[in-house]
């Protein structure tokens, strides 16, 4: 009878690609971080990010659960393409970012977005009728203007939203409020720019970011991707739609509402 052997520990690896959204995708993500936390082979993480951003408050949950990964074990991240506003927020708590020289870095900002309808609707011949509890129920509605109350209420609502984003990149790159408050017009810079900036550390390739990770874990180069297998639904479901369906229907949910982004 053989003897079984340990499995041998390294770096884990998780990708943060494409635009961060509330849906199946972000649940999965927080489950891949959880399992990078809380497997006792990986004694570093390697995040590869190229991501624009995405809503708000999802940027803010992935921001969470890397910060708890952070807590636990050295996180180095790399850079592949862009990692702007949400992306950057989910990842600034990191031990280091190193960048490709044309990576895209920055973006600190927010911005809300949504439709408005009312000429359209006039013009088919279309009226709301609404009921409300109060003045505010209806807020950012896609039939009609904003209000000047709205407008103001709004402008809080962003500003909260955008204090939260400094105080994370001050905190997470241990650089002062007012130094972030400067950085944060929604402008993105290239890797050495970034760099300069306090943004990122330091300006490599893949090898880099690895070498970082191995030398911050004690660990060898050995690479474990982290893969999450599906549960029964989830495979039987993706039988018949995959995720671009999925997010197509999530987009067009949002079509008609306010939405507040962390987005580049």
């Amino acid at each position: 009878m053989g003897i079984s052997r340990p499995m041998s520990s390294g770096i884990g690896v998780w990708e943060l690609f494409g635009p961060i959204s509330g849906t199946r995708r972000l649940r999965q993500y927080t489950e891949a971080i959880d399992g990078l936390k809380n497997s006792r082979r990986v004694k570093a993480v390697l995040i590869n990010v190229d991501s624009p951003g995405g809503v708000a408050t999802a940027s803010d949950f992935l921001y969470s659960a890397v910060s708890r990964l952070s807590a636990k074990k050295p996180v180095v991240v790399f850079v592949s393409g862009t990692c702007a506003s949400g992306s950057y927020l989910a990842v600034c708590s990191a031990a280091r970012i190193v960048a490709l020289p044309t990576a895209i870095v920055g973006s600190i900002g927010v911005l809300s977005v949504r439709p408005i309808l009312q000429d359209l609707l006039n013009k088919i011949g279309v009226h709301m009728d609404v009921t409300k509890s109060g003045r505010l129920k209806d807020m950012g509605s896609f039939y009609r203007e904003p209000t000047e109350e709205e407008k103001k209420k709004e402008e809080e609502l962003i500003a909260g939203f955008f204090e939260y984003f400094v105080s994370a990149v001050a905190k997470g790159r241990k650089m002062e409020e007012s130094k972030v408050r400067e950085l944060a017009t929604g402008e993105v810079f290239l890797g050495e720019k970034a760099r300069s900036l306090g943004l990122i550390d330091e300006v490599g390739d893949l090898d880099r970011a690895i070498d970082i990770a191995a030398e911050l874990g004690k660990v060898s180069r050995r690479l474990i991707p982290m893969r999450r297998r599906p549960s029964l639904s989830e495979r039987l479901l993706l039988r018949f739609a995959d995720d671009s369906i999925e997010e197509a229907l999530v987009q067009a949910e949002g079509l008609l509402s306010r939405r507040v982004f962390y987005l580049g």
